[in-house]
């Protein structure tokens, strides 16, 4: 599961770590991998030792604030050439959300000309639970980056999305272990008509998730999206409901891969998955973490196999969690 380890590669690019002061300083250029090769995490420590501050050799800090760290990293690389970011840990997270290095990126936009991916909150759960990361209105950056390809964000505490209107995104993708009701709606009142992925993790209503079918329909019609091929419904704990839904959904015709994993996904949700428009067009469905019988990822695989479409049924086990079914990622 990602969130449980730090990404390695993003929008196509190795992820490398721009260090921090207290783990390497302040590194020369030309130590450094070029600025168009990698996609950047950047990352404080604020639990680390005191340590001497580069810019004031007599002044001691406990930690480098993100802003700074940011600030010294856009004066150590070609800034006009970095084409992706990732936001690792920014400080306190239990109290500071993801509005400071989002505004530290924003008012950097002039320099930043060729950015084309951002991901907001790459934090795993050894630094903190997916649902207590504060994030903020990430689509401020979409506003920002008019030609921005990729947006990703991890944590659905604080988290807010205003409708959008954005050429250039090909992919998003928001992580939560509760994806606020709101934060629904904006995405689907967006219009993307480059958009190729949509990933969301609705999550729990004990961690805010409390989203509706009438919250996603605009994205099931397919009406703002004309170009998506990857729909990713995930983690949810009305999966059967989501089914159901995506069952007679219009966006469905014309995708390539349909996710529907990690969430709590019954016999009910299959069956009704099964027995509304034809699937067989998929080149992938994925309903992995689900509480299936046997005899129903039977009568998947031999709706679906025989045409080519890759299954994943991973499962738990259905009887032995017949009173206590969760999703994948809540806390």
């Amino acid at each position: 599961m990602a969130i449980y380890q730090h990404m390695e590669e993003f929008h196509g690019l190795s992820v490398s770590d721009y260090p921090d002061v207290l783990n390497g300083g302040p590194m020369a250029p030309a130590s450094l991998p070029a600025a168009d090769a990698v996609a950047w995490r950047l990352r404080v420590d604020p639990f680390g030792e005191s340590v001497r501050l580069p810019d004031d050799p007599e002044e001691w800090a406990e930690w480098e604030e993100w802003p700074k760290q940011f600030a010294r990293f856009l004066g150590a690389v070609d800034a006009g050439a970095v084409r992706a970011l990732l936001v690792g840990v920014w400080g306190d997270l239990y109290e500071s959300d993801a509005g400071e290095p989002m505004a530290a990126i924003i008012k950097a936009r002039d320099r930043l000309v060729a950015l084309r991916a951002v991901f907001v909150g790459d934090i795993v759960a050894d630094e903190a639970e997916i649902s207590w990361i504060q994030q903020g209105r990430v689509s401020d950056l979409l506003v920002a980056f008019p030609a921005l390809e990729e947006l990703g964000a991890r944590g659905g505490s604080k988290l807010r999305f205003e409708p959008v209107e954005h050429g250039g995104l090909r992919k998003l993708v928001v992580e939560t272990g509760g994806m606020p009701p709101e934060a629904v709606r904006g995405v689907a009142a967006s219009d993307f008509p480059a958009l190729a992925h949509l990933e969301l993790w609705l999550g729990t209503p004990h961690y805010g998730g409390d989203a509706s079918m009438e919250d996603l329909a605009p994205i099931l019609s397919g009406e703002r999206l004309p170009a998506l091929k990857h729909l990713a419904l995930r983690n949810s704990e009305i999966q059967d409901e989501v089914c159901a839904a995506v069952a007679s959904a219009p966006v469905v015709a014309r995708l390539e891969v349909l996710d529907l994993s990690m969430g709590v996904l019954t016999d009910e949700g299959a069956s009704a998955l099964l027995s509304g428009q034809p699937l067989t067009h998929l080149r992938r469905l994925d309903v992995s973490h689900n509480y299936l019988s046997e005899e129903m990822r039977a009568r998947l695989r031999e709706a679906l196999e025989p045409a080519g479409v890759a299954l994943d049924l991973e499962a738990r086990d259905a009887r032995r969690y017949a009173d206590w079914r969760f999703v994948a990622v809540g806390e």
